[in-house]
């Protein structure tokens, strides 16, 4: 009988035990590929109770994009080129539309406006007007306090933030903003 080298032995030994962990590993796979196991009931409920836990309520991605929409629909009715931004509760935008001819810096602008009207839960026309007795407020990073931006709310609490730029006056811009707030309504 010949003798084999340890060397031999254990890169023998090595690739035996690899095979065995791949084949248990495929059997593993396939029937978890094959069987259905039941959801786990306390991954799946949720506890209204739980006063640790915060809801939050926010647009669709449907509605956001309805309000988008409409509110550019509004300004190419008045023949303004302008974008148009949808944030949520977080300032997170959900739907961006850049129109046919906006500059370079509305689509930017249009998400600064939405996420300011959204933080303060008021149109940014009425916020631009507290710059005087707070200058500092300009140096929040994302903001832009000027008209253009319109809150959407539900129950009072803002939901989410309808932002517009590129029309010649932001009293303009925060008109289409409020069409897309109407839009919602229907």
């Amino acid at each position: 009988m010949k003798k084999t080298s340890v060397r031999t032995r254990v890169l023998t030994g090595t690739a035996a035990v690899a095979a065995l962990a791949a084949a248990g590993v495929g059997a593993v796979s396939a029937s978890a590929e094959t069987t259905e196991t039941p959801a786990s009931p306390a991954a799946v409920k949720v506890d209204a109770q739980n006063k640790n836990l915060a809801q939050s309520t926010g647009l669709t991605i449907d509605a956001a994009t309805r309000a988008a929409q409409a509110t550019l629909d509004a300004a190419t009715k008045a023949g303004q080129h302008v974008s148009v931004a949808v944030v949520d509760r977080d300032g997170v935008t959900r739907v961006l539309l850049k129109g046919d001819g906006a500059g370079p810096q509305a689509p930017e602008s249009a998400e600064r406006k939405a996420f300011t009207a959204v933080s303060w839960n008021a149109p940014t026309s009425e916020l631009a007007k507290r710059l005087a007795q707070a200058p500092n407020l300009k140096d929040i990073p994302g903001t832009l306090f000027l008209a253009g931006g319109a809150p959407v709310q539900s129950k009072g609490a803002p939901v989410a933030g309808i932002g517009v730029a590129g029309a010649p006056s932001g009293d303009l811009d925060e008109q289409f903003a409020q069409a897309g707030v109407a839009a919602l309504a229907k």
